[in-house]
């Protein structure tokens, strides 16, 4: 087939299918299948450099092995944001329109179309038992952020907690709280990593080993500068 014949196929399927994907009634439907994309884009993209970094620097084998290991993790990322989306906006779409107010958003709805989501792609656990590690840290990376939007959300004047929120208040605690996050949240990283270390997730104990136990050791010039071992 031609360039030029290749072009006017193309030109006619765009013709043929945008007017369907520009329909409104359409558009709640179509919002899912979009939703699934972006979600596996956006997890291939967040996903393959991270994998890429850990592997090359913390992860021994050959080459081959290595790249099944990246594809492995960036595949898992990608399918768990477009699973995770489809559902979530299928059950959005599904309390929106059958609900108990039909063709309106209820207060509730993406709280429980999410509980579902998470319970279904991110709660579930392999034939071995296991959970895995990139559902693991996306689980956790989302966690961090829900405590850290709630931890303002209650001292938010006219939204938070009683006495805390009032305006003198919220100042001064939005002032030094995070101060008091972060040296505690260090403290307890580095206790649980002295004592209970097995306790930490892999990937966070791997990059810590490499920092605080590995630079403890060295016998000459080129471990100690130019190479780690």
């Amino acid at each position: 087939m031609s360039s030029s014949a290749f072009d006017g196929a193309l030109e006619s399927v765009k013709a043929l299918v945008e007017p369907i994907i520009l329909d409104p009634k359409y558009r709640d439907v179509l919002a899912i299948v979009k939703g699934a994309r972006n979600g596996a884009v956006y997890g291939a993209k967040v996903r393959f450099p991270h994998a890429l970094v850990m592997m090359v620097l913390f992860r021994s084998g050959t080459l081959r092995e290595k790249a099944k290991l990246i594809f492995r993790a960036t595949k898992t990322h990608a399918m768990n944001l477009a699973k995770f989306a489809t559902i979530y906006k299928t059950v959005c779409y599904l309390l929106k329109h059958y609900g108990t107010t039909p063709g309106k958003e209820g207060p509730y709805d993406s709280f429980f179309a999410g509980l579902l989501g998470g319970y279904v792609v991110f709660g579930q656990r392999s034939r071995k038992g296991k959970i895995s590690s990139v559902n693991q840290q996306i689980v956790i990376y989302v966690f961090a952020r829900v405590v850290l939007a709630l931890a303002r959300l209650s001292v938010k004047p006219g939204f938070g907690l009683p006495g805390v929120s009032e305006p003198n208040n919220s100042t001064a605690i939005s002032h030094y709280a995070w101060p008091v996050f972060a040296a505690m949240s260090w403290a307890s990283v580095m206790h649980l990593f002295r004592w209970h270390d097995t306790e930490l997730q892999p990937s966070l104990r791997s990059s810590m080993v490499y920092i605080y136990r590995e630079s403890d050791t060295w016998d000459g010039l080129r471990n100690f500068l130019w190479h780690n071992k």
